[in-house]
C-alpha cells in the first residue's frame, strides 16, 4: 500500500469516499459539495447563505500576530468568492501544548481586528490545548455569508464568451510561506533584494478585497480562489464546475516580485502551486474594463487572460492541460523543513 499523498485531497479520493455519503438530502441546500469548489449554499427564509470550511492555519516562523492576519483570512476567502459580503465565522482553536498564553491573545487580537475591519461577527467555538496537535493545523473554522439569490455568484457561472481575469498571478502563498520559513535557507544562494521581495508576497495572500471589489464593480459571473493546484489547478476547476472551456494565454498575467526566484529555489513550477490570494473571476465582456478599472484603482494588478468556450478543458498558450493533481508545495515544505531542522542541530 502507497504512503498517503500531504495536502488536499484529489477529485478521487473526494468521488470515492466524501461525495456519496452527504446526509439528509434536503431541498434547501442549492449547493452541495464538489471537489474544488469553495463554498456551498442554503436558502434560509429566501436569503442565500453561503458557507465554507478551512483549517486553521498557524505558521509560528512568521510571527503570532502575521501568522493569524494569515490563519483568518484563509477561514473567510472561500465565503467571499460567492459575491456576498461574509458576515459569520464559527472558530475552532486545537492548540498544542507549548503554545503560551501571550501567543494565543496574539492571535486572537488579530482575529478580533480584522474580523471587526470586515464587518464579520464570531459568533461561536472551541479552544483548547491537546496532546499531539502540532502546527501549523491546530483546528478549523466555517465561515458565512448571507444576501440575495441575484447577488449570488456561483462557481459554475462561467459561460461561453466571458472573459477570464486573474489577479496577482501565480504562486502568492508558496512564495510567501515557504520564504518566511525558510528565509535562512535562501539566504547566499538568493539575492536579499529577493528574498525580501518573496517575503512581501505575505501579505497578498488574501483574495477577499478583491472578491468584493470584483462582485460590485461588473457583471462577474463565477470566482474561485486559486488555493492547492494554483492557477492552473483552479482554472481547471472552474471549467469542469460550468461545463465550458478555457483558453488562456499566460503573457498578460502578472507575476509578483520574489515569485521567479523564489519558485526556482525551491524548485516548484509557479503556475501549479498553492496561490491563496490569486482570485480568478470570469466576467461578462462588457464588464471586463469596470472590473479592471476598480481593481486598478485599488493598487491590485489584474489582467485579462483569455476567455471562455464551448467544450471542456483548459488550454494554456495553445497546449491543452490536465488539473495538476498534487500540489509541489506540500513535498517542498516537507524537504526544506528536514533542512532547517538540520541546520539547526
Amino acid at each position: 500500500m502507497s504512503e498517503p499523498e500531504l495536502g488536499k485531497a484529489d477529485r478521487e479520493f473526494f468521488d470515492e469516499y466524501i461525495y456519496p455519503r452527504l446526509g439528509a438530502d434536503r431541498d434547501d441546500v442549492r449547493l452541495k459539495p464538489q471537489h474544488g469548489v469553495d463554498f456551498g449554499v442554503a436558502d434560509v427564509g429566501g436569503q442565500a447563505l453561503a458557507m465554507a470550511t478551512d483549517p486553521v492555519f498557524i505558521v509560528p516562523a512568521a510571527g503570532f500576530e502575521r501568522a493569524a492576519w494569515f490563519a483568518f483570512h484563509v477561514l473567510i476567502s472561500d465565503v467571499a468568492v460567492s459575491g456576498l459580503d461574509p458576515a459569520y465565522l464559527s472558530v475552532d482553536f486545537n492548540l498544542p501544548p507549548e503554545i503560551t498564553d501571550e501567543q494565543f491573545e496574539t492571535v486572537w487580537e488579530t482575529f478580533g481586528q480584522e474580523a471587526e475591519e470586515l464587518g464579520v461577527s464570531i459568533v461561536t467555538g472551541h479552544t483548547g490545548r491537546y496532546a499531539g496537535v502540532n502546527y501549523p493545523m491546530v483546528g478549523g473554522g466555517t465561515s458565512l455569508a448571507t444576501g440575495d439569490f441575484e447577488d449570488l455568484v456561483t462557481p459554475d457561472g462561467a459561460r461561453p464568451g466571458d472573459r477570464v481575469i486573474v489577479t496577482k498571478g501565480p504562486a502568492i502563498e508558496a512564495t510567501g510561506l515557504l520564504s518566511v520559513h525558510f528565509d535562512s535557507l535562501m539566504e547566499g544562494d538568493v539575492p536579499a533584494e529577493e528574498i525580501q521581495a518573496a517575503t512581501d508576497r505575505f501579505y497578498d495572500m488574501s483574495p477577499i478585497e478583491e472578491a468584493m471589489i470584483a462582485a460590485s464593480a461588473g457583471p462577474v459571473t463565477a470566482m474561485h480562489d486559486a488555493t492547492e493546484g494554483g492557477v492552473y489547478g483552479g482554472l481547471f476547476e472552474m471549467a469542469r464546475s460550468a461545463g465550458v472551456g478555457f483558453e488562456i494565454e499566460t503573457d498578460p498575467i502578472p507575476i509578483q516580485p520574489g515569485v521567479e526566484a523564489a519558485c526556482d529555489f525551491f524548485d516548484i513550477d509557479p503556475w501549479i502551486s498553492i496561490s491563496e490570494g490569486t482570485l480568478l473571476a470570469t466576467v461578462d465582456p462588457d464588464g471586463v474594463d469596470d472590473v479592471l478599472s476598480a481593481l486598478e484603482s485599488e493598487g491590485i494588478p489584474a489582467a485579462d487572460a483569455g476567455r471562455v468556450v464551448e467544450g471542456a478543458g483548459l488550454t494554456v498558450d495553445g497546449e491543452n492541460i490536465d488539473h495538476p493533481g498534487k500540489d509541489p508545495y506540500w513535498a517542498a515544505f516537507e524537504e526544506y523543513m528536514k533542512k532547517l531542522q538540520a541546520q539547526d542541530e
